[in-house]
């Protein structure tokens, strides 16, 4: 098999304003045209009864225009939300490199997000360090931030 990564998924309470935090936070990119599915082979797809789901997708930050993207989508009816952990098995966080982990988590912080834990540097076997911490988005999905040295 070959393959190549094409998206990860973020399904969002309000599509729109998760987006436009993305957007304007981490310049995240609009890829046009923005999604409206629902009927039969969607249900049959994610096999959720009435399936009906709205969004869009955001190249991510440097990556080029062939770059992976971050999908956002919200379905007409979400299951309750779990509280997001750094520990919990599946998918835990998406990461970006930034200039200045301190100034981008203030940011962060700034736009609705929350802290999870605080800035540490830690050094790995061959002396390069890496500068990160973990943060969310407004509606609690997890990101770090990182910056090698």
């Amino acid at each position: 098999m070959e393959a190549r990564y094409v998206h990860t998924n973020l399904i969002a309470d309000d599509w729109r304003s998760l987006a436009r935090f993305y957007r304007d936070v981490l310049g995240c990119v609009p890829v046009p045209p923005e999604r409206d599915y629902s009927g039969s082979d969607l249900e049959a797809g994610t096999a959720v009864s009435s399936a009906s789901l709205q969004g869009v997708h955001l190249r991510l930050p440097g990556c080029g225009d062939n770059g992976p993207t971050l999908e956002i989508f919200q379905y007409r009816e979400n299951l309750p939300r779990i509280s997001s952990a750094v520990n919990r098995p599946g998918l835990a966080h998406i990461a970006f490199s930034v200039t200045d982990v301190t100034t981008a988590r203030e940011e962060i912080l700034s736009a609705g997000g929350d802290a999870v834990g605080e800035v540490v540097t830690l050094h790995t076997s061959d002396g390069a360090k890496v500068t990160w911490c973990y943060v969310t988005d407004p509606e609690g999905n997890i990101i770090e931030l990182q910056s090698w040295s």
